[in-house]
C-alpha cells in the first residue's frame, strides 16, 4: 500500500514535455496498471487538461485570476480562502470588464412553505418569535448548495465571507436554467459601481454582522442599510417596476440595490435587489427575511417573503410577477 501511495504522489506533478509511462503498480493486492495522460505535450483527455489548466489558476477570487492569468472565459474556476479551503466558483469574466465572483443565490422553493424547509436564507424552522435572526445565514459561515446549481436551489460558497470586494453584481435567472444559459436567459442584470462594500467590510457577510437581519432590530425608513445605485446590463428601471404588483409600485425606486430594511411590523428583510423603498411593505418587494414576523403577518416569513400576497381587497394587486418569483437572485463580488 505505502509503495502505491509513494508512486501515485510521484506521477501526479505534471510536466507537458513529458509522457509518463509507469509500469504495474500493486494497490490494495490488485496490479493496476497506470495510463500516461499526456503524449507529445498533448493531453489525451481533454477534460483532464481543462482541469488542470484551471487548477493552475487558483486564486482567492475570479478577479484575480483575470488579473494574473489573463482569463476571459466565463465559467467554473477554483478558488482558495485564506485558510486554504479549495471550492468551486462561478466566474463572470465578461460583464463590465469581468472578475466577478459568483458567492450566492436565493432561490425560492416553495412559495406556500413559509419559513420551510429550503428557506435557508430566512429560516427553515418556522417564524419563531425566541429566533429573530431566523437560521442568521446571511452573517454565518454555513455554506451550502453547488456552483452549478445555482438556480436549482439556495446556493452559498465560502467566497461569501472570505472574499474582499468593492462591489456587487445581481442576475435574476429564471429557476433550473443551465449554467451556460445563465446570462443569455436573465430577466434582469445589474452591478453598482460606488465600491461601498469597501465601507462595509469588504462583503455581505461583514455587513449584515453591521447591519442585523432581525426582527424589531429597528424600524422602517429609519434603520436602513446602505443603498447604492445599479448599472443595468439587462434590463432597465420600467423592467423592474413592472416585475412588481401595481398597488406597490409607488412604493419604491428601481435602479438600486439596497440592504437591511424593515416593514411596518418591524419584520427585518435582508435585501432589496434593484429597488430603493421608499414605503414601508417591504415585504412585498424584498427577499431574504430574517425568520420571526408577527402572528397576523405569518405569510410573509420565508426566503421571498410575501411575493405571493393574495389577501383580501387591494392587497390582491401587491403580488409580485411570476417571472420575478419564479427566478433566483446571483450575487456576485467583485
Amino acid at each position: 500500500m505505502l509503495r502505491g501511495m509513494f508512486l501515485i504522489c510521484f506521477v501526479l506533478p505534471i510536466q507537458h514535455k513529458f509522457t509518463w509511462l509507469v509500469g504495474p503498480l500493486h494497490v490494495m493486492g490488485e496490479e493496476v496498471t497506470a495510463k500516461p495522460i499526456l503524449v507529445n505535450g498533448t493531453y489525451i483527455n481533454p477534460e483532464l487538461g481543462k482541469y488542470h489548466a484551471r487548477l493552475r489558476t487558483l486564486s482567492r477570487s475570479c478577479l484575480d485570476i483575470k488579473e494574473k492569468f489573463g482569463a476571459k472565459t466565463d465559467g467554473i474556476y477554483y478558488l482558495t480562502t485564506k485558510n486554504g479551503v479549495v471550492y468551486q466558483a462561478y466566474c463572470d469574466m465578461t460583464t463590465n470588464g469581468g472578475g466577478w465572483t459568483l458567492v450566492a443565490s436565493v432561490h425560492e422553493n416553495n412559495m406556500d412553505g413559509k419559513c420551510t424547509l429550503g428557506d435557508r436564507w430566512s429560516s427553515q424552522q418556522g417564524s419563531n418569535p425566541k429566533r429573530p435572526d431566523g437560521d442568521g445565514t446571511w452573517a454565518n459561515t454555513a455554506t451550502f448548495g453547488t456552483a452549478e446549481g445555482a438556480t436549482s436551489d439556495d446556493y452559498k460558497n465560502p467566497g461569501y465571507f472570505d472574499i474582499n470586494g468593492e462591489d456587487v453584481s445581481v442576475w435574476h435567472v429564471p429557476n433550473d436554467v443551465q449554467l451556460n444559459d445563465w446570462a443569455k436567459a436573465s430577466i434582469l442584470r445589474y452591478h453598482t459601481e460606488t465600491k461601498f462594500l469597501k465601507d462595509n467590510g469588504g462583503n455581505l457577510y461583514h455587513l449584515f454582522k453591521k447591519y442585523p437581519v432581525r426582527f424589531e432590530a429597528g424600524e422602517c425608513n429609519k434603520d436602513t442599510g446602505p443603498t447604492s445605485p445599479v448599472v443595468y446590463d439587462t434590463g432597465d428601471k420600467n423592467k423592474t417596476t413592472n416585475f412588481y404588483g401595481p398597488l406597490v409600485r409607488n412604493q419604491f425606486e428601481p435602479g438600486f440595490v439596497t440592504f437591511r430594511v424593515f416593514n411596518e411590523e418591524k419584520a427585518a428583510m435582508a435585501m432589496c435587489s434593484g429597488i430603493k423603498p421608499t414605503g414601508c411593505h417591504t415585504e412585498y418587494y424584498c427577499i431574504g427575511g430574517g425568520g420571526h414576523f408577527p402572528e397576523e403577518t405569518p405569510r410573509q416569513c420565508g426566503d421571498f417573503t410575501g411575493f405571493d400576497w393574495n389577501g383580501y381587497g387591494t392587497h390582491t394587486k401587491a403580488s409580485a410577477s411570476k417571472e420575478i418569483i419564479e427566478a433566483s437572485v446571483l450575487i456576485f463580488y467583485r
